[in-house]
């Protein structure tokens, strides 16, 4: 068996989020960061869709642009209210639009990741999955929604929070992948991967 410390090949994470980035050297991988630059762009209706839809551009901008064997990870993350995409909010009033909706309610958080191994002859092969995290809201007053707009914690997080920020204090429990709220699965990933190497190695 082969495992994802004896790789052998370079691994480039397509993403220029802190977040992933602290959270894919969580999982143990060595790796450079290559964010993606192509507008994001959507075919699809369902959150789970979506999101694997829009790992797989961000992956494959990168591996169709490398030149040497490597393995290339894009993820992309939203939120989900009732199957609403909430993306980040434009201003303060949208902020509290949006907090004031998940307040005191469950939503879903959904994160799509695509594999990418960019093979000596130039081939491409991957493979793309995602994770579903159901998150619970406590109620909030009027005042401690404007209150934590005002932080301005929320105006550049999809869903208008993050779960590792002040807003966790509103967090009352969730079921699934805490890091997959945060931006990327690294438990499934790390399986999925190994997978993904040893079935290669076949």
């Amino acid at each position: 068996m082969v495992f994802i410390v004896n790789l052998t090949k370079p691994v480039i994470l397509a993403s220029g989020s802190p977040r992933r980035k602290e959270l894919l050297a969580l999982a143990g991988f060595n790796f450079t960061v290559c964010p993606a630059k192509g507008e994001e762009v959507t075919t699809k209706t369902l959150p789970c869709d979506i999101v694997c839809e829009l790992a797989h551009q961000k992956a494959f901008e990168i591996a169709k642009a490398q030149k040497a064997p490597c393995y290339v990870i894009g993820a992309d993350t939203i939120v989900a209210f009732e199957n609403r995409i909430l993306g980040k909010p434009k201003d303060s009033a949208d902020a509290v639009r949006m907090v004031s909706m998940l307040q005191g309610s469950t939503h879903q958080v959904y994160t799509g990741v695509t594999l990418i191994e960019v093979c000596a002859d130039g081939s491409l092969r991957e493979k793309s999955f995602y994770e579903e995290t159901n998150v619970h809201v406590c109620q909030m007053t009027k005042d401690e929604i404007a209150s934590y707009v005002a932080t301005g914690e929320p105006l550049d997080k999809a869903g208008a929070y993050g779960i590792q920020g002040t807003f966790s204090i509103y967090v009352s429990g969730i079921e699934g992948d805490y890091f997959n709220v945060v931006g990327l699965p690294v438990s499934r990933l790390y399986h999925e991967f190994a997978a993904f190497q040893n079935a290669a190695h076949k």
